[in-house]
């Protein structure tokens, strides 16, 4: 138990996960009655995907390196923690009352948002990882969105959750974020 919880205090895990509570908190203040804001959903899922992303990397990335315990399984579960904790943050607030989004669009954005917040651990580092679910919903909130496949691919985070492609999208972010962090870890 030692272990998980000095990974825990080099990760910024209690930071992380005061940010994501009061994120989350503040969507109640938006939830007004009889309305469901998805684009409220999102902005707290991005949100709290860009607070528990800076945990993705520790302070020497060198020592992480070169450790003798294999990081890969960690890494995959450390990623996979954050989805959970993102999406299952904004459905507890859900279950109390605020109704934001259906279930299957937080499941699937905060998904996606965790897959590109690891390949941006990978790509920019941990300090920066935040980064990529930031710029996307920047670019999905400011770009019109184009018509047919391309569109769905595109603006994922807004189509419904019958929408085949933007579940495979999301779903190809998470593995491929997920894959490339556990195998190479946060850029140095």
């Amino acid at each position: 138990m030692r272990w998980l919880t000095l990974y825990a205090r080099s990760r910024q895990v209690p930071a992380s996960a005061a940010a994501i509570a009061l994120v989350t908190a503040a969507a109640w203040a938006f939830d007004g009655p009889d309305r469901a804001d998805t684009g409220i959903a999102i902005l707290v899922l991005t949100a709290n995907a860009a607070a528990a992303s800076v945990g993705l990397g520790g302070r020497d990335v060198t020592l992480e390196r070169t450790a003798a315990i294999r990081w890969a399984p960690r890494r995959a579960a450390h990623v996979l923690l954050i989805g959970a904790l993102v999406g299952a943050a904004l459905l507890a607030v859900q279950a109390a009352g605020a109704q934001l989004a259906p279930t299957e669009v937080v499941i699937r954005v905060a998904a996606g948002l965790t897959g590109l917040a690891a390949l941006g651990a990978v790509l920019c580092g941990a300090h920066f990882a935040w980064t990529l679910p930031t710029g996307w919903l920047a670019f999905t909130l400011l770009a019109p969105p184009p018509g047919g496949t391309a569109g769905e691919v595109l603006h994922w985070m807004t189509f419904s959750p019958a929408t085949p492609v933007s579940n495979g999208t999301a779903l190809a972010l998470l593995t491929l974020g997920t894959t490339l962090y556990a195998a190479a870890g946060p850029r140095g």
